[in-house]
């Protein structure tokens, strides 16, 4: 017997003034994101960083409505596909939390990798290619993925080349209310983020309860806020503290994994080891002579147990600070796509969060 729902229109009713939002839905890590397809309203500004601040002004219902539930989540990630100015970018993206919009987003570069080959943003690789590379422009700058491919398909890992990461303070001793005096660090990886061991606000960040390590990050994350002012050489934009990453104080070089926990934006957990955080944390062993060129760490998220693999791979600089380009490795997939709507007369239509 023919199912009935066969007879069911695509889309439910909904206002016809409202275009569904279209979405493809993957993960990196436990980490998901959600890639715009159709439905989100021209983006304008004649730079990225200028469309992001648009975004935000004039259009952060599409966020809401993604991001926050009944659609989403407090702890969903998504990405708006935009034009670039930059002639050697394939994509611009902006990227979306439960807060606003980050600069830079390693799980989502994995990620988008993957999608960008898939759904030809990029041109078709040539026969017997088994690599292609994707320059993705985020507001941080251009970052360059590598994706694996068979019969001009994506498939395996993909790894990316970062902006230029740096550590921007060391040894900081900071109040933290509950804690007393904690000594941080805070690198760059694309975001700013603040670095200490868990056992320093005594807590392990393999065993913990998430709710605890929570707790303790934000903590963290706002003294540094109040105490200490961040800075970045090339623009205003990107200089704010995005989060703190718990670590469990293995820095020096080992072939063993070194566990982290990354709690960013408004206290939203990050499943996977952190992208921008594994290029942060690079930047700062290196900056430490904990870490040489082209020596492989494995990080491993202390959430779901994935793992990615980083590595400087060579120096550089950004402004006056001395930084390197870290080459960050992990494991994107694809788990579904969907159509999201809008009734006139939902009051929930923008989403809510609850705490």
């Amino acid at each position: 017997m023919e199912s009935t729902l066969a007879q069911v229109p695509q889309l439910p009713p909904h206002d016809p003034g409202t275009p569904a939002l279209s979405v493809v839905d993957m993960h990196t890590g436990g980490e998901p994101l959600r890639i715009v397809l159709a439905g989100c309203p021209e983006v304008s500004g004649p730079t990225l960083l200028a469309k992001r601040r648009y975004m935000r002004q004039h259009l952060d219902h599409v966020r809401r409505r993604l991001m926050f539930e009944p659609r989403g989540h407090r702890d969903m990630y998504g990405a708006v596909l935009v034009p670039s100015e930059l002639p050697d970018a394939h994509l611009g993206v902006l990227f979306l939390h439960n807060e606003g919009y980050s600069s830079m987003c390693g799980h989502a570069v994995l990620a988008l990798g993957r999608f960008a080959l898939d759904f030809g943003l990029v041109p078709a690789p040539s026969a017997g290619a088994r690599e292609v590379r994707v320059n993705i422009h985020c507001p941080c700058g251009l970052v360059a993925a590598f994706v694996e491919c068979e019969g001009g398909r994506s498939r395996g890992p993909v790894r990316f080349h970062s902006v230029p990461a740096f550590a921007l303070a060391t040894d900081l001793s900071v109040e933290v209310p509950g804690h007393g005096k904690v000594v941080v660090d805070i690198a760059y990886g694309g975001a700013f983020y603040a670095f200490v061991s868990a056992e320093k606000l005594g807590l392990d960040v393999c065993s913990a309860k998430t709710r605890d390590l929570v707790d303790a990050a934000s903590a963290v994350t706002e003294a540094v806020k109040a105490q200490f002012k961040i800075t970045h050489p090339d623009s205003e934009d990107l200089a704010f503290l995005y989060g703190t990453i718990l670590t469990d104080g293995k820095d020096a070089y080992s072939k063993d994994p070194t566990t982290n926990i990354c709690v960013f934006a408004d206290e939203q957990v990050d499943r996977s080891p952190t992208g921008s955080g594994v290029t942060a944390r690079i930047a700062l062993q290196y900056h430490k002579g904990l870490l040489e060129l082209n020596q492989t760490r494995a990080f491993k998220s202390s959430a779901t147990g994935s793992v990615f693999t980083g590595k400087a791979v060579r120096e550089a600089k950004c402004g006056a600070f001395n930084a390197v380009i870290v080459e960050v490795s992990g494991q994107a997939h694809y788990t579904g796509t969907a159509s999201f709507i809008v009734e006139d007369d939902d009051p929930l239509r923008d989403g809510f969060l609850l705490k």
